[in-house]
């Protein structure tokens, strides 16, 4: 015994070291930064409650140094300025365990002499976004250089409260979770000289440091409180833009050319006054809105997406006449100064904006009103070239809708809820994938759904959530969404950490496979589409809990597990999932295929039928060939079949596309010719347009995708797109060409077709082989030029 005493140690040790490394894999842990700048507040505040916050610190600088770049962070959000410019907004989401810091080049705003750095810092409260997790309102700054460790936060930096902000609850028709609107008593507000060097800051108090920085257990160092982790995504795009017109006044004359010129408006003393201005188009902006007189008036501004008619009944975007407005709110109290400046904390979501104003003893003048555009920094870099105006309008659109769901995370709404769900950032991926190349914010969103991963494996159906929402169907996505990243992101290294959390998660599934082989009684909200005959989004069930719509769901799970598992060389994983796959298969056909009707059926029974089940059955390859087409044309034609909402009309045209119907494609999207009928300028969330709850779904820009996709015809064929298939699908279109990123440059492809007969350009990057599919001919294309005559 005592000889094997040695040899059991150092099997534990190689085992501890493994596990360690996988572990450091997984969760991406290191050792951990010595941090000089230290979390700050200020004294004497309800740390955990609602309240704004400055802070500022003056330095100088001799010389303006090579390098100053600093780490910087806040609780629940900041805004940076430096030399009174505003240089970051953040930080990006995350929780407690996850907290990001931005990291941003202050060279081009320094000066030599005396430069002032600033912040303003605020905490919503019991009425932030539920996608806010907070500890308690604290700030960061760190510099990365020995230059730039002058303005790391520390007791040198001073502070105070602003106490002219008080967070708002909103009310607004439908579920709503983006957060508080603002009241501002400008009586109270401090000037917005406090960003200047000028400003006298004699009052404000030493900043408080809230903890020690570090502390030690079993010989590692932890950062108490927010765990900081560099963000992965870049900052945001800030850009000013001007709103377009006044649609409507009450009780006041606006000269012309207000709002898109910066241009004087007077409201008499004792007046009730209303203004609507129309943007024309739907934006996300910082609001800006600038007056000056009117002591003790009060300034209502409120932000809509559309008009309500009776009933909440929207209709056309465009028509005013007979609707009211309905809208996040922000109201101000005005102190009687020249050049009182509001701009909201967080951005507003709206194309109509109504300013009511009420004004006592003095008159009130607008001086300015404009909004600042912010998102994420996506380029479009896609190109289609086609005389259809309408795909023109429709690319459009949708890439509007794809950027408004998208700042720090991609989200569902920017109006209603700013969360990021996985089933909708399924299909945003794929349009960032197709009209930018950008997979940074796809990287971070796959991260942030593992980091919500729970301890039985399944992950939450959105995150950041402080809700904990459980979708089951939306955790076997996001194994699919790996599987979408492995195909067409840029990092060969970034899925393979991620296979211990699908692992987790199909583990949790496999245990309520029942004896039967179907899915059943899984906890959570089983949604798979808005159907109106569907009891909140939930598939037909039948009385024992089987349903199509699940099963298939799982084996989709499956399937994507295979791939990312053949890649990662883990064939014991390839086997066992293999294994359910085929199980699971033979299930589906047995219980829910009805011979008779020639569809899947969405239970046992066979007395109800969707256009879900059947579009993913073919899309997991279960029937094919002549049979898959009668699917097809049935899920076309039979009208009683529950119809794919336009979330889930992604699937529905993938499997149309997959049953050889992709040339019919142009005739299936009348829903989007619905929306721009009806005046939307982003697609609507349902497709109930004229009385949809939000008008910006970016689940509804899946055209972006599928003009490329379907229509030219390219797909990635090997990981990280190192390889592609093209399978063209014209229709009746006689000359079409486009341009695509890719992670070794782009795709392009030019069709020329008449008389049966088509002429092909396509240009691959160097590196990059493929095969070119047209009736029923395969063509292997090279990297560079390929000119093709068929």
């Amino acid at each position: 015994m005592k000889n094997s005493q040695p040899s059991m140690r150092s099997f534990f040790l190689i085992l501890f070291l493994f596990s360690a490394l996988s572990v450091k894999a997984q969760f991406g842990m290191s050792q951990p930064e010595q941090w000089t700048g230290q979390w700050i507040s200020v004294p004497e505040i309800d740390e955990t409650g609602a309240g704004l916050y400055l802070f500022r610190k003056t330095f100088d600088l001799e010389s303006i140094p090579d390098s100053f770049t600093i780490r910087v962070s806040g609780d629940n959000k900041y805004k940076l300025f430096v030399n009174e410019q505003l240089v970051s907004v953040g930080p990006s989401l995350g929780d407690l365990d996850h907290w990001n810091y931005e990291t941003v080049d202050l060279l081009p705003y320094l000066k030599t002499g005396d430069n002032i750095i600033a912040a303003k810092v605020w905490n919503e409260g019991d009425l932030k976004p539920v996608s806010q997790f907070s500890l308690k309102t604290g700030f960061i700054v760190q510099g990365e250089s020995e230059a730039a460790k002058i303005v790391d936060t520390n007791d040198s930096w001073k502070c105070t409260q602003d106490f002219s902000f008080t967070p708002i609850p909103q009310r607004v028709p439908g579920y709503y979770a983006a957060g508080a609107g603002e009241f501002v008593d400008m009586t109270k507000k401090i000037p917005s000289t406090w960003r200047s060097l000028s400003f006298n800051d004699d009052s404000w108090v030493q900043a408080k440091l809230i903890f020690e920085r570090t502390q030690r257990g079993l010989g590692f160092f932890r950062r108490t409180g927010w765990q900081l982790q560099p963000s992965i995504i870049p900052g945001m795009e800030l850009s000013n833009e001007r709103l377009n017109r006044t649609r409507k006044t009450v009780g006041v004359s606006v000269p012309s050319g207000f709002p898109a010129e910066k241009v004087n408006v007077q409201v008499p003393a004792n007046t009730k006054a209303s203004i609507l201005l129309d943007q024309n188009y739907l934006t996300n902006a910082f609001f800006t809105l600038i007056f000056s007189g009117g002591k003790d008036a009060n300034v209502n501004i409120r932000y809509a997406e559309a008009l309500y008619g009776e009933d909440r009944y929207k209709g056309n975007r465009d028509e005013i006449e007979g609707k009211t407005m309905i809208g996040r709110l922000d109201s101000i109290m005005s102190s009687g100064a020249q050049f009182q400046e509001f701009i909201s904390l967080s951005y507003r979501t709206y194309r109509y904006v109504q300013l009511d104003v009420t004004t006592k003893s003095e008159p009130l003048t607008i001086n300015d009103v404009y909004g600042t555009f912010i998102g994420y920094p996506f380029e479009m870099k896609a190109v289609l070239t086609t005389d259809n105006e309408e795909m023109d309008q429709i690319m459009d659109i949708g890439w509007r809708t794809a950027r408004l769901c998208a700042v720090d995370t991609y989200m569902d709404c920017p109006f209603y809820e700013r969360l990021q769900y996985v089933g909708d950032t399924r299909i945003q991926h794929f349009v960032s994938f197709y009209m930018s190349g950008d997979d940074r914010l796809a990287k971070n969103a796959l991260n942030l759904i593992d980091q919500s991963r729970k301890a039985d494996g399944y992950t939450l159906s959105r995150y950041p959530d402080t809700q904990n929402q459980v979708i089951p169907t939306y955790s076997l996505w996001h194994v699919s969404m790996l599987y979408d990243y492995m195909m067409y992101g840029s990092d060969p290294e970034f899925v393979k950490p991620k296979l211990l959390g699908t692992r987790q998660i199909l583990n949790y599934f496999i245990t309520y496979i029942d004896e039967d082989g179907s899915l059943k009684n899984v906890p959570g909200w089983n949604y798979t589409d808005w159907v109106p005959e569907w009891q909140r989004g939930t598939a037909p069930m039948a009385e024992d809990g089987s349903s199509a719509a699940l099963d298939l769901q799982l084996l989709h799970a499956f399937q994507s597990a295979i791939e990312l598992e053949k890649h990662a060389g883990s064939q014991e994983f390839v086997d066992l999932y293999e294994s359910y796959a085929k199980d699971l298969e033979k299930t589906i056909m047995e219980k829910y295929w009805d011979e008779s009707a020639g569809l899947f059926a969405d239970t046992p029974e066979k007395d109800k039928y969707s256009q879900h089940a059947n579009s993913l059955a073919l899309l997991a390859g279960l029937v094919d060939g002549d049979k898959a087409r009668v699917i097809g044309e049935k899920m076309l034609s039979d009208t009683t079949m529950a119809p794919a909402s336009i979330y889930f009309k992604y699937y529905l045209h993938l499997a149309l596309s997959e049953a050889g119907l992709g040339n019919q494609y142009l005739d299936w999207l009348d829903i989007w010719r619905k929306n721009i009928d009806l005046g939307l300028t982003t697609w609507g969330e349902t497709s109930q347009v004229e009385d949809t709850r939000s008008d910006c779904h970016a689940w509804g820009s899946s055209p972006n995708v599928e003009f490329f996709r379907i229509i030219l015809g390219i797909e990635s064929a090997a990981p990280n797109f190192s390889a592609v298939n093209i399978e063209p699908n014209l229709g009746e279109i006689d000359e079409i060409a486009g341009t695509m990123p890719h992670p070794q440059g782009e795709i392009s492809v030019d069709y020329k077709q008449s008389n049966g007969s088509l002429k092909a350009i396509v240009t691959l990057p160097e590196n990059v082989t493929g095969k070119f599919f047209w009736n029923n001919q395969e063509i292997n294309l090279k990297g560079g030029k390929n000119e093709l005559s068929i």
